[in-house]
């Protein structure tokens, strides 16, 4: 299976190899993807499953070299695992082993060798389930195309352009929580549906206004749009604009919580929400499920 995240100029390679579904690596590969700029930079990713035989691992490297790819290893069978690495360096292809240090430390540290069973990993669980059902349902409340889904959502994320709120939703959702977000336009209402649910699901994404101006003149700069007359979008007065008008919708929803994005990582955000929520749910009286739509 492949996937390329954008369609212009060069592209890079990444080969995810695993004996088992590969979940593992392309989740880790998808977060750590987040952290770079590749708007110009297209990356194709593609992901080869059950890898349980040496001819198929040859076969695999022999293609990541022609193809000049990075290729990044969940094989949890040492024998395989040696196998991959001396191929990948006969051939002179990058390799990262995920799990070869993790698996090494854990057995010096606990005293146990590993059992070294492809799909180990990965147990079919309700757990499992359920995040799949997350991630597909916060692909489908994404930058607020499907309002009516806010009543189901179990986190809401409001904000104006640029503070993160897709990445975000995806990394809440791939732990499995079913996240809308909603984009704040200026002087555009939000969707009546928000006015309904429990606003303490609801985290309203702040930032301050130098942090979003880098962000967007550098966004602007990386689509050659920056000397386009009358772009708004990375003009200092616009962004003043929209921050007033966002902590205006605040204001007036003193039940959602603030969370400021400035400088932070996804996972620190992620975090402040998740401590927020956990804080909020802890301390509330047990009430009855709310109502599903649909």
């Amino acid at each position: 299976m492949s996937a390329s995240l954008v369609s212009d100029g060069s592209v890079s390679t990444l080969f995810i190899v695993s004996d088992a579904t590969g979940d593992t690596a392309e989740h880790v590969v998808r977060a750590a993807l987040l952290q770079f700029d590749l708007a110009h930079l297209p990356v194709d990713l593609r992901v080869y499953p059950q890898l349980r035989h040496a001819q198929d691992i040859d076969a695999v490297v022999s293609e990541a070299a022609a193809a000049r790819a990075l290729i990044v290893s969940t094989l949890v069978r040492g024998a395989e695992r040696e196998h991959l690495l001396s191929a990948c360096a006969n051939r002179g292809v990058r390799c990262v082993d995920l799990l070869g240090a993790l698996l090494g430390s854990l057995a010096a540290h606990l005293n146990i060798d590993p059992r070294g069973l492809p799909g180990g990993m990965h147990p079919v669980s309700l757990d499992y389930f359920r995040r799949i059902d997350a991630i597909e349902f916060t692909v489908r409340a994404d930058d607020g195309r499907t309002p009516e889904c806010l009543q189901e959502a179990d986190l809401i994320l409001v904000g104006i352009s640029r503070t993160s709120k897709t990445p975000l939703s995806i990394y809440l959702a791939q732990k499995g929580y079913k996240v809308a977000n909603v984009p704040i336009l200026l002087d555009v209402p939000l969707p009546v549906e928000l006015d309904s649910v429990d606003p303490g699901r609801v985290f309203a994404l702040m930032i301050q206004p130098e942090a979003l101006l880098n962000i967007r003149r550098q966004r602007l700069r990386h689509m050659h749009l920056e000397a386009v007359p009358d772009l708004s979008y990375g003009q200092r007065d616009h962004i003043l604009r929209e921050i007033y008008y966002g902590r205006a919708l605040c204001a007036a929803h003193p039940g959602w919580t603030l969370i400021d994005v400035t400088e932070k990582a996804i996972e620190e955000t992620a975090a402040d929400i998740l401590r927020s929520h956990t804080k909020q749910q802890t301390s509330r009286p047990m009430q009855a499920p709310r109502p599903k739509l649909g």
